[in-house]
């Protein structure tokens, strides 16, 4: 009698195997959502109005002159609840009694629905750069100082790099503009990390030995720097906005300290998950839907460096 081998027995050896897991898609850590003051006094309606008072004004004064009283400027800033966001999929009846890997996939509609509206929003935080002027045009003066440069770095293959100098421009714009020096942020393209980690001056640890570890660790772990630079807590994000073109990024430096936060937001509707199943179509549907609104509240808080995200 003859026993089993390859030859006689490949009805019963399976060509292929297939995993019971799911490979899923890498992602980064979101971070906008801290650095927007998120209001609470907003009941109804999609437009918010929030008045604004100047300085007082004072005068050289004469004994017996008349006193002169100055009114004080006022002014008012109008913010809208202008995003209307969704997320939808489905998944047939046929496809749920045949799929091996239904149970789980099932499983992730709600979670990545979220996380999908969750980008848009991050997005669009980041992208409140382009409030500060045109992107591309270096200027917008407030007290006398810009707050939209370009990196005055440069590097192989970039046109507008970072450079550790920029990092004390944004901080003298701000001080300028009396902005607390407390809780500063600066968030970087990983460009920019990548340009840091290679520039002669700060690798050179004889030179600077405050950078020392720089080079055998790099200056940054996960998505924050190791290093403070000029009292900038710098992160990285893959959201900033475009700039002039598609290859520049909007860096952006601020303080997160509270009462000054750059940007402003309100929620109408925190992202909210229905299901129901279609008998028609004969399958279940999944959507996520989030109404919010964004915006720059504080420009005089903000500083944007733009720099080429070529290396």
């Amino acid at each position: 009698m003859a026993g089993f081998s390859t030859g006689n027995s490949a009805h019963l050896i399976r060509s292929s195997v297939w995993s019971s897991n799911l490979k899923d898609i890498l992602i980064d850590e979101l971070q906008g959502m801290g650095y927007v003051d998120w209001l609470s006094e907003f009941p109804d309606g999609n437009t918010l109005n929030i008045p604004s008072i100047g300085q007082a004004t004072v005068r050289d004064y004469s004994e017996n002159d008349p006193v002169v009283y100055d009114a004080m400027d006022t002014g008012n800033f109008q913010f809208t609840i202008d995003q209307y966001k969704h997320s939808g999929t489905y998944i047939t009846e046929q496809n749920k009694q045949d799929g091996y890997y239904m149970e789980k996939l099932i499983s992730s509609f709600v979670p990545k629905q979220n996380r999908a509206i969750m980008e848009s929003l991050e997005t669009s935080i980041m992208g409140l750069a382009d409030s500060l002027g045109t992107a591309g045009t270096p200027g917008v003066a407030i007290n006398g100082q810009n707050h939209r440069f370009n990196g005055t770095g440069a590097v192989t293959g970039a046109g507008n790099a970072i450079a550790v100098a920029d990092f004390a421009r944004a901080l003298f714009a701000l001080k300028k503009a009396n902005v607390p020096q407390t809780n500063l942020v600066a968030i970087v393209d990983p460009s920019v990390e990548y340009t840091l980690n290679t520039l002669t001056n700060i690798t050179n640890v004889s030179n600077n030995p405050q950078w020392e570890g720089v080079v055998a660790s790099g200056i940054a772990t996960g998505m924050r720097f190791i290093k403070n630079v000029f009292g900038f807590d710098v992160y990285t994000s893959n959201y900033l906005a475009t700039a002039a073109t598609a290859t520049e990024r909007q860096n952006m430096f601020f303080s997160a300290t509270s009462d000054v936060l750059p940007f402003v937001g309100a929620f109408r509707q925190m992202p909210k998950v229905d299901s129901e199943y279609n008998k028609d179509f004969q399958r279940e549907e999944y959507v996520t839907t989030a109404r919010y609104g964004v915006k720059l509240y504080r420009p005089e808080n903000l500083v944007v460096c733009e720099t080429d995200i070529g290396v």
